[in-house]
Formats: structure tokens, sequence, C-alpha cells
């Protein structure tokens, strides 16, 4: 075989290898936007659930505490109304937060460009952690919403002692966790024991694939 011949052979053998190797590429890239896709939608349910409980909780309790301020304000328990107040308001905001989650969600295309759901699969992080700092901060109106003038004139001192602890306690975890609950610290324990499950953890998943195929394509543009 002739030297001309076998440099032909060798090119086509490398162009072929080439060849393989960016099928192999595209594949893998349309592997992970697939897993992309399918970990974004195991959240959809538990949201749209999630949101329903909520607008039906917000719904009722509203309903019911209308009721009250409307025709039985002189005779209600203040202590109660200000606290399911509370627990309503931050509730509907949560609720607010849901929708905007699940609007997102649903927008999620898997041919659009890696950044563009980077994008959104950022905000979603971002607005999952919103939430439950949101939802925590309602910790302190559980210990009070059972307070009335009984428990002020007759309680005593060591009933008082104690409860005043409790809602302290419940008000600075509360707190705590609203300033602390933050990316950064997703690796602590606490911070694990709140989020993982069927809303964070395909959506760690996904923005990790997410990442990935951002890396290759990086890799493939130099």
């Amino acid at each position: 075989m002739k030297e001309s011949e076998l440099k032909q052979y060798w090119a086509a053998a490398n162009e072929k290898l080439e060849m393989s190797l960016q099928i192999s590429k595209i594949n893998t890239d349309e592997l992970n936007q697939l897993k992309v896709y399918h970990f974004i939608s195991e959240m959809k349910a538990i949201k749209l659930f999630t949101l329903i409980c909520g607008i039906s909780w917000v719904g009722i309790g509203s309903a019911i505490l209308s009721r009250i301020f409307i025709y039985q304000y002189t005779y209600a328990n203040k202590f109660f109304l200000f606290s399911a107040s509370i627990q309503i308001a931050l509730t509907a905001i949560a609720v607010i937060v849901y929708l905007y989650q699940i609007i997102t969600i649903y927008s999620v295309d898997i041919t659009e460009p890696v950044l563009k759901t980077q994008e959104k699969l950022s905000r979603l992080r971002s607005s999952t952690l919103w939430i439950a700092r949101i939802l925590l901060l309602q910790l302190p109106v559980w210990t009070t919403f059972y307070w009335n003038e009984s428990m002020l004139e007759n309680g005593s001192l060591l009933l008082w002692i104690i409860q005043t602890l409790v809602t302290l306690f419940f008000t600075f975890a509360a707190l705590w966790l609203f300033f602390n609950i933050k990316i950064e610290n997703r690796d602590k324990k606490w911070f694990r024991l709140i989020f993982e499950g069927k809303e964070w953890t395909p959506l760690m998943r996904a923005m990790e694939l997410s990442q990935q195929i951002k890396e290759y394509t990086i890799e493939e543009e130099r």
C-alpha cells in the first residue's frame, strides 16, 4: 500500500473518530437536558398540592377571621385574632411565591438555551429559600394563639415564666432561621433537615446537571 493511500485511510479514520465523538457529545447533552427536565417535572405535583392546600387554608382562615372581626370582635380572644391574622398573612405570601414557582416550572422548555434554564432554576432555588424563611416566621404565633384574659388574670408566675421562655425561644429560632437560611449553608445538617425532599432535592440535581451542560458547552466552544 502506497504512503499516500495510508495517509488517506488515516485521515478518514480520524474524521470518523471526530464525528463519533461529536455525536456522543450531542447525545450526552441531550440526555442531560432530558434529565434536567425530568427533575423539574418531579416538583410539579408537590408544588401544585402545596399550593392547593395553601389556598384552601388561607381562604377558610380568612373567612373565619373576617366573620369574627365583623360579628364577634368584642367577645373574641384578641390573642387568637392577632396570632391567626399573622399566620394567615404569612401563609398568603408563601402561596403567592408558590404560584410564581409553578408558573416558572411550567415555563421551562427543554429546547431553550442552557443559560436561560439555569436562570429559571436559580429563581426557583431563591424563591424556595424565601418560602421557608416566610413560613418559619410563623413559629412565635403558634405559642401565643391560645393566650387569653383568664391566663393574664389567674396565671401563676411559673406559668408565665415558662410561657415567656417558650415564646422567646421560638421567636429567636424564627429570626435565626430567617437570616441563616441561605445557599451557603446548604451542606449543614440543620439545613438538610429542613430542605431535603421532593421540593429541594430534584431542584439541586437539575442545577448540577445544568451546570455540567454549561461546562461542556464552554469546552466545546474553546
